[in-house]
């Protein structure tokens, strides 16, 4: 089978609760804080259904996903989606795309060539973000 076969599709999520690693292996998701969310972000900034991810196929038979703004009823989100510094409402998602919620709210997109993230350039072992106590509230979730 071709090397296609093989791809992962990853998103590293950045959140108020830290961060995770979900592999995209299913043909849509939705993006929120809603907890019937596939993907729930943790954030008072993010939409309860603030964008939604599907996964299409080019005419080479390749398959790749898209983000599109907005929940289901194609109703956009409050803040919108900045992807790799830009505003946009939908993106055919490319490695290391990374697309911002809101304030200290991202993901970044990984396409994968059958390994795992250890062989992709390391993560900035420096970027990190300071918070006091106070800025955390455990009663939102």
């Amino acid at each position: 089978m071709s090397a296609q076969s093989s791809q992962k599709h990853i998103l590293v999520v950045e959140d108020d609760k830290g961060r995770r690693e979900v592999t995209l292996d299913q043909s849509s998701y939705s993006i929120g804080r809603d907890a019937k969310c596939k993907i729930r972000i943790l954030s008072q900034f993010v939409s309860r259904y603030h964008a939604n991810i599907f996964r299409r196929t080019r005419p080479d038979g390749s398959q790749y996903y898209q983000i599109v703004d907005g929940d289901a009823n194609g109703k956009a989100s409050v803040n919108g989606l900045m992807i790799n510094g830009h505003k946009m409402d939908v993106r055919d998602l490319e490695d290391e795309d990374e697309v911002v919620f809101g304030p200290q709210v991202k993901v970044i997109y990984y396409l994968q060539g059958g390994d795992t993230l250890s062989n992709s350039e390391p993560l900035d072992e420096f970027d990190i973000t300071l918070i006091s106590p106070g800025m955390m509230d455990d009663s939102d979730y």
